[in-house]
């Protein structure tokens, strides 16, 4: 399984991006050559100039990586997972076969993410489509209402679907 959250973790420590992102939000964003994520969320999705910004420095690099990592799946793989949060709104869905939207009711994907200490909740939550649009789109639609065990038996059933 390849997570899209990993890859930008890791293009957040990239020269280059580490480098843009200095240069146009300043030194502050960047701590020991890595990103600071809090604090880029705070002031990239302040206004839609700049969180567009940052996604056209980072969707084209997520796609490569995406791209590189499928090429060099072995033959014969039944089913290759990538999680994508913002698969729709990035335009990168084309490069999957399907696709599987896991939605949740608003206040817990709030809290949720919260938890998870997630900054600018509000102002990424309006740029990200409805979790009804996300299910129109996916090929299959998984809702996380429940605990991890049972995400990942729903999650399950549904790549047993593809892999046959």
């Amino acid at each position: 399984m390849l997570s899209t959250d990993a890859v930008v973790h890791e293009l957040y420590g990239d020269d280059d991006v580490v480098s843009a992102v200095v240069g146009r939000f300043g030194p502050a964003i960047e701590r020991d050559g890595v990103i600071d994520r809090p604090a880029l969320a705070r002031v990239a999705f302040a206004t839609a100039e700049d969180r567009e910004w940052l996604e056209g420095l980072l969707w084209p690099r997520v796609g490569e990586r995406m791209a590189a990592w499928r090429a060099a799946l072995p033959e014969g793989v039944r089913a290759a997972v990538v999680e994508v949060p913002l698969l729709f709104e990035s335009g990168l869905e084309a490069g999957f076969d399907a696709t599987i939207a896991v939605i949740a009711a608003e206040e817990l994907r709030a809290s949720r993410a919260g938890a998870r200490g997630h900054e600018a909740l509000e102002e990424r939550s309006a740029r990200q489509l409805t979790q009804q649009e996300k299910a129109h789109r996916a090929t299959y639609v998984v809702v996380n209402d429940g605990t991890v065990e049972e995400l990942e038996s729903k999650l399950s059933s549904v790549l047993e679907m593809l892999g046959s």
